[in-house]
């Protein structure tokens, strides 16, 4: 069975930091390109950052530009979103995506994280 598991979410400060986790099973992740989204209330699911596969790039979208960063842990079929210095904007459910050319995507159920002013 296919799953995604999002988890590392909670209430932070201004400021802090917060480590994000999308476990995934049933399908080897490293063979696809992993993505964080984030959505906040009344606003439209957005792309935070990616990890690609193959090549291991990194974009991030510049609102966490040089605060957030991605990374895998093959061995762990994990991948995480590191955040720091979060902001009141930051605020949203977070959800990781895997994608692979010609095969299904697939969605975590998502973690939620609320940074207080």
């Amino acid at each position: 069975q296919v799953r995604l598991v999002e988890s590392g979410g909670g209430l932070v400060q201004s400021g802090g930091s917060l480590r994000l986790s999308c476990a995934a099973s049933g399908f080897t992740s490293s063979r696809y390109t992993m993505n964080w989204y984030r959505q906040a209330p009344g606003k439209e699911r957005e792309l935070v950052a990616t990890n690609t596969s193959p090549g291991g790039s990194t974009n991030y979208t510049d609102s966490v530009k040089g605060r957030f960063t991605i990374s895998r842990d093959n061995a762990k079929n994990t991948v995480y979103l590191q955040m720091s210095s979060l902001k009141p904007e930051d605020t949203a459910v977070y959800y990781c995506n895997a994608v692979r050319q010609y095969y299904p995507t697939y969605w975590g159920q998502g973690t939620q994280v609320t940074v207080s002013s």
